[in-house]
């Protein structure tokens, strides 16, 4: 009796088969646009506010702490609130883009299972759904900057009292810098979905680990303080100190800063744009091994 030929488990396992994955994902546009939006009507079906819910609560929640925080730090209201608030809006994207993204294969497993699709798809629907909601919050920013724009119009401080090196230029057509700023975003959420949702779908644990340590990121990340407060609290003098460790080694600061920096009228700093194309680079690579390697697999470990 003859045996069956031995087949070769190998041959999924290249990178023209990753890249194929990711290319076919992108051209099947309306798969993941369509299922994307059918994630938020049956999420806020009956309900009459809808994802508009979210934006109420981050808006009174953005405004609470605003008020807070600037009598802690001595800030002026009107530049605090809207700091804040543009702060909330950029990390409720980044933070979603982890813990959704981690469970983006185990909550379509039925779809993984039975659907032939390139497993982009899955991916590129989570960051579509969260870019809809992220649309739906930027009225919030946008109700924030019209109730204080005179003041944010000019030349301002964040905190009374920070040196004159760290005052604000205001408002101007620098604001267009946000936009590449929020397609980097994009882009990042796309290879964190992939990355963590096929980690994850071997290792149930990563959600729980990204959920367990996600409110002491929101902490360590400058949200509701800034770094002007701690140079106030320093004297100025925190060239070169390992206080600037807390901000600068956090990656999440500065994928906030390429957004938050315009969109408040802010100095920006071009250093934020080199690490966050290096994180880019480097999650896309990262991505990229693990595509190759467990692609096939995932079917089976959901």
């Amino acid at each position: 009796m003859t045996e069956p030929p031995a087949v070769d488990t190998n041959r999924s396992r290249t990178f023209k088969r990753a890249f194929a994955d990711i290319g076919a994902g992108l051209r099947s546009r309306q798969l993941w646009s369509h299922l994307g939006w059918q994630d938020i009507r049956q999420r806020y079906r009956r309900s009459t506010l809808g994802p508009l819910w979210i934006t109420l609560s981050m808006g009174i929640t953005a405004t609470g702490l605003g008020m807070l925080y600037s009598q802690l730090f001595n800030a002026p209201l009107s530049a605090y609130i809207p700091y804040i608030a543009t702060g909330f809006l950029i990390w409720n994207f980044i933070m979603s883009s982890l813990k959704e993204g981690s469970n983006t294969f185990i909550r379509n497993a039925g779809l993984v299972k039975h659907l032939p699709s390139p497993l982009t798809v899955y991916a590129l629907r989570t960051t579509w759904r969260l870019s809809i909601v992220f649309i739906h919050n930027l009225a919030v920013y946008v109700i924030v900057i019209a109730v204080f724009f005179t003041h944010l119009n000019e030349p301002y401080d964040l905190v009374d009292g920070a040196p004159m090196s760290m005052k604000n230029p205001g408002i101007d057509w620098s604001i267009l810098i946000a936009i590449p700023g929020l397609a980097l975003l994009l882009v990042n959420g796309v290879w964190v979905a992939l990355l963590f949702g096929i980690i994850s779908t071997r290792f149930r644990d990563v959600p729980q680990f990204i959920d367990s340590i996600s409110s002491l990121l929101f902490f360590m990340t400058p949200i509701v303080w800034s770094i002007e407060s701690l140079w106030v609290r320093q004297g100025g003098d925190m060239e070169g100190s390992s206080r600037t460790l807390i901000y600068e080694l956090n990656p999440m600061y500065h994928f906030l800063e390429i957004v938050r920096a315009p969109m408040t009228g802010a100095e920006q700093s071009w250093h934020h744009w080199w690490i966050t194309l290096t994180v880019t680079v480097i999650g896309w690579c990262l991505t990229l091994v693990v595509l190759r390697n467990y692609r096939a697999r995932v079917s089976y470990w959901v």
